[in-house]
């Protein structure tokens, strides 16, 4: 399922939502009619959080099916609420100056891209925590790989500047066919613009029709 939404009037989902194919970690700030259309879009229930008191937790999570990354900016009281609102699923604080952990890891149940500049002990502990194969890259030449692409188990749509040699890498790693594409009515930021998982999509709700077609055939939803 696709929708255009946006929380609380801001159209840059991913930074406030983070999804895998059986969760979603939303900001505290969703209310509980833009919880529901979230959950229905993606056929997952929805967890609301704050991550280091603040509400950006698209940015400050990455999850797949195995388990959620919160950046060790998350308190153990955040952490507490958030093993309680989500019984059962795995949470690994995961430390390093690169803490914007949503805006530096792309992930899905087969692989992560995560920043260049994250250390080997840290990929390690994504490899053996989500159960993944690590590469360090970047697309389009930016390092925030989170803010820059969307994947599930079906494709990865990515910043339309991705060069011809980053697609081919990111298609070998994830096992998915690649698509450049745009949201938000020509914002690059793909990652930042929109949340998905294997069942759907949800972006701003300035996204136009032509880009919500490429997110959908991105995605592998035709």
């Amino acid at each position: 399922m696709l929708k255009r939404l946006d929380i609380n009037g801001n159209p840059f989902l991913g930074v406030l939502c983070s999804a895998s194919d059986h969760l979603a970690i939303a900001s505290s700030e969703m209310n509980d009619a833009e919880c529901a259309e979230i959950s229905e879009c993606l056929g997952v229930p929805v967890a609301r959080a704050t991550i280091g008191g603040s509400r950006v937790v698209g940015s400050l999570c990455a999850l797949n099916s195995q388990g959620v990354l919160v950046s060790d900016l998350a308190s153990k009281q955040e952490l507490d609420a958030l093993r309680k609102a989500v019984p059962g699923t795995s949470l690994l604080k995961l430390a390093g100056k690169l803490n914007a952990i949503g805006n530096n890891i792309l992930v899905n149940d087969r692989a992560a891209l995560i920043h260049p500049d994250m250390s080997n002990a840290v990929a390690r502990r994504i490899a053996d925590f989500l159960g993944v194969e690590v590469l360090r890259g970047t697309v389009a030449g930016i390092k925030t790989v989170g803010s820059a692409a969307a994947v599930n188990s079906r494709g990865l749509l990515c910043h339309p500047r991705a060069t011809a040699a980053e697609r081919k890498a990111l298609s070998d790693l994830f096992g998915v066919p690649v698509t450049p594409g745009t949201a938000n009515y020509g914002s690059p930021m793909i990652g930042a613009c929109m949340v998905a998982n294997s069942s759907g999509a949800a972006a701003g709700s300035s996204s136009t029709g032509i880009e919500m077609g490429r997110i959908e055939e991105g995605l592998g939803f035709l």
